[in-house]
């Protein structure tokens, strides 16, 4: 066996990430199966190491609305769907409040893997916030989705998502439900990720979060249709 050249360790050697998901796209992809699929196989970044798989975007692909979270959770990474765990239910309730049909929105994540660490007991594995390089080498995956989706209205869930797309000033809890301009879509906003629902102290902060979220979602509901 060749000895490594001095100074160079086998680490050195290995092969590193390309930074981007550009290359793993397929030139011309001109359907949402077709960015799916190769997304499968994407390395941009090293968050597949440890995901069971890559979670793409899921509904319409004529969806009027497309919502856009961090990334996806344990029962999605798990299941290869996004929006499928507690978060999801909390979504799809909240959409059947504002009296939006699921037919009418794509979901997808500005991650397409699971990152996570090891509870300090047990088998869960605890959600960790993922970092700007590792949105950024996804970024051409979810630009993609935007071109071939093309929404008349375009939300963010949550600080990360809004931060990735609308920049890292944006502050979802002084902006939650304003219009924001952007080349993205004819319509962009923010509100909460779902999960931040999950997450509210007592039963009575969490309906009050909820309706408040319901109240987002039934704006996005008047922008999509024409009044009677």
């Amino acid at each position: 066996m060749r000895a490594l050249p001095k100074g160079r360790s086998q680490a050195a050697n290995a092969k590193k990430s390309p930074d981007t998901a550009g290359p793993f796209l397929m030139k011309g992809a001109s359907s949402l199966a077709t960015l799916r699929r190769a997304a499968r196989v994407c390395r941009a970044c090293d968050l597949w190491r440890n995901a069971t798989q890559t979670v793409f975007g899921e509904g319409s692909p004529n969806a009027p609305i497309m919502f856009i979270g961090e990334q996806p959770g344990d029962q999605e990474d798990l299941a290869g769907q996004p929006f499928v765990g507690p978060a999801g239910r909390i979504l799809n309730e909240a959409l059947l409040q504002a009296g939006i049909h699921r037919d009418e929105v794509y979901v997808t994540n500005v991650v397409k893997h699971f990152k996570w660490t090891p509870a300090e007991r047990g088998k869960r594995r605890i959600h960790k916030k993922p970092r700007y390089s590792e949105i950024n080498a996804c970024r051409p995956w979810l630009d993609a989705e935007i071109n071939l989706v093309k929404p008349q209205v375009l939300v963010c869930l949550g600080a990360t998502a809004a931060q990735a797309l609308l920049g890292r000033k944006f502050s979802v809890t002084r902006q939650r439900g304003e219009a924001v301009e952007s080349s993205l879509a004819p319509r962009v906003m923010a509100t909460v990720h779902p999960s931040s629902i999950l997450r509210a102290p007592d039963h009575a902060t969490r309906e009050l979060q909820m309706k408040e979220f319901v109240r987002d979602l039934a704006k996005i509901a008047r922008l999509v249709r024409p009044p009677k």
